[in-house]
């Protein structure tokens, strides 16, 4: 009987585990292209600390990042379980966030302040102002990662919804252990291409070889950041754009004829949506920053 039992127990255990690999294949496709917009945002995030501390930023960063998913995966399947009309309004908060923060980004650029640059001189003059500044990298970065893994829990829970707890909760736990090793071992080897390709310099011992890639990876590593700087700001206005579109009703409605016309179109289909939702993140964006000013300069009267 208890032999029965035990064999009974292992053939649930490994329908489960069959479920858990099935829908955690599903979610990580379904999350793949918010995983792109993380990666991007992180490395541009962390970019700008001095070599040295590229890593131990980085890990900074992982390990807010798992604190957020020790937050996140609970209160996900909490909501989900009792309260699951409310995972959209908060998902929409953090969609408008992200086009907050991308706008500042622009306007900053376009319209630099004179506060900016007290910043950039106070950041290099001593040791405590260089902490500082990577304190703000390192709260900004875990910022943005909460906001974009509260997407990708919510995407990995929704292909969930119908199956046991627990597979709901090996899958969205499985989901966000994964990606965030994955991202940040990911980001950890983009910051240090160019310390590789130094180390290939010094070691090529007259190979061509070595030099040509060590030559080249020092040479392509910053394009590369640059690159991740624009793509980690499309990035936002992206993901928060399509969250804001896919929350709002009336904005739903708004662009789904512009999208309808292009139907017949399999490249115009596939990119026409995204654009649309970067333009709907770009507006969304100025408008809270335009709100927001609004209310700094009645607090200051």
């Amino acid at each position: 009987m208890a032999g029965a039992s035990l064999l009974t127990l292992l053939d649930d255990i490994a329908t489960v585990l069959d479920d858990v690999a099935l829908m955690s294949k599903v979610a990580a496709k379904k999350t793949a292209g918010v995983l792109g917009d993380d990666l991007a945002l992180n490395a541009q995030q962390v970019s700008g600390v001095s070599a040295e501390r590229e890593i131990p930023v980085v890990w900074a960063v992982a390990k807010g990042s798992f604190k957020n998913k020790l937050i996140l995966v609970p209160a996900a399947l909490l909501i989900s379980a009792f309260i699951p009309w409310l995972i959209m309004p908060l998902l929409l908060i953090g969609g408008l966030f992200l086009c907050f923060e991308g706008a500042e980004k622009i306007l900053e650029k376009l319209f630099p302040h004179s506060h900016q640059d007290d910043e950039k001189g106070e950041d290099t003059s001593t040791g405590e102002s260089i902490e500082e500044y990577e304190k703000r990298k390192v709260a900004g970065a875990i910022r943005t990662d909460f906001i974009l893994s509260a997407e990708i829990i919510v995407i990995a829970l929704g292909t969930v919804t119908g199956t046991s707890i627990v597979t709901q909760i090996l899958v969205v736990s499985l989901i966000a252990v994964v990606m965030t090793i994955g991202v940040y071992g990911l980001v950890a080897g983009i910051v240090k291409l160019d310390d590789l390709g130094f180390y290939l310099q010094r070691t090529s011992n007259g190979s061509a070889i070595k030099t040509q890639l060590g030559n080249g990876l020092v040479a392509f590593a910053p394009k590369l950041m640059k690159t991740l700087a624009v793509v980690g700001t499309a990035a936002m206005f992206l993901v928060g754009g399509g969250i804001v579109v896919h929350n709002v009703p009336a904005i739903h409605h708004l662009i789904e004829p512009i999208i309808m016309d292009f139907s017949g179109h399999s490249i115009a289909t596939a990119v026409v949506p995204t654009l649309l939702n970067g333009v709907i993140g770009v507006l969304a964006g100025l408008s809270v920053v335009a709100v927001w000013t609004v209310v700094g300069k009645i607090r200051d009267k």
